[in-house]
């Protein structure tokens, strides 16, 4: 089975750093990704400060277990870099799910944390580190070796499928 099915949202972390190298990797399969007109306009910042890693949990309320993750990486999105408006939102999110797939193929464990289009978490996460303006966190991908035994699951269901019309 291909490693993509083997991907699950990990949200319990053993105590273990990640390797820089494996970081990199994950951010070069992030970098990979397709954008609209090859405008790639993504940006990431990678948090191991175990403090900053608290102040994101402490104010976004579903991304507790960065309370335990030894890494995350913040996928933003710079909107001067738009050839075509609107299209980093996909371009990102194809960056994420990379991050997430290299991480799987390591044996590392992920969640995807969302932040845009909520408002308050694009607020309370461009402030913790400073964002400007014209770029906006989309996601947060939790990083570690996972502390949990998740099962593969089969999501295939051809009643959600249509072929040349609905």
């Amino acid at each position: 089975m291909h490693e993509i099915f083997k991907r699950r949202s990990i949200r319990k972390y053993l105590d273990k750093p990640v390797a820089k190298e494996d970081i990199d990797d994950l951010l070069r399969a992030a970098m990979a990704a397709p954008s609209a007109g090859n405008e790639q306009p993504w940006e990431f910042i990678v948090v191991d400060d175990k403090n900053v890693l608290k102040r994101i949990a402490d104010v976004h309320p579903y991304a507790k277990m960065l309370y335990e993750a030894p890494v995350a990486i913040v996928v933003c999105g710079d909107l001067n870099k738009e050839k075509y408006k609107g299209f980093w939102v996909q371009d990102c999110s194809a960056a994420t799910q990379n991050i997430l797939l290299e991480a799987t193929d390591k044996g590392l464990g992920t969640v995807w944390i969302g932040v845009y289009p909520d408002d308050t978490r694009v607020k309370d996460i461009s402030n913790i580190f400073g964002i400007p303006s014209n770029v906006i966190p989309l996601s947060i991908v939790a990083v570690g070796y996972p502390d949990q035994e998740m099962q593969e699951v089969d999501r295939f269901d051809p009643q959600k499928i249509h072929y040349n019309k609905w």
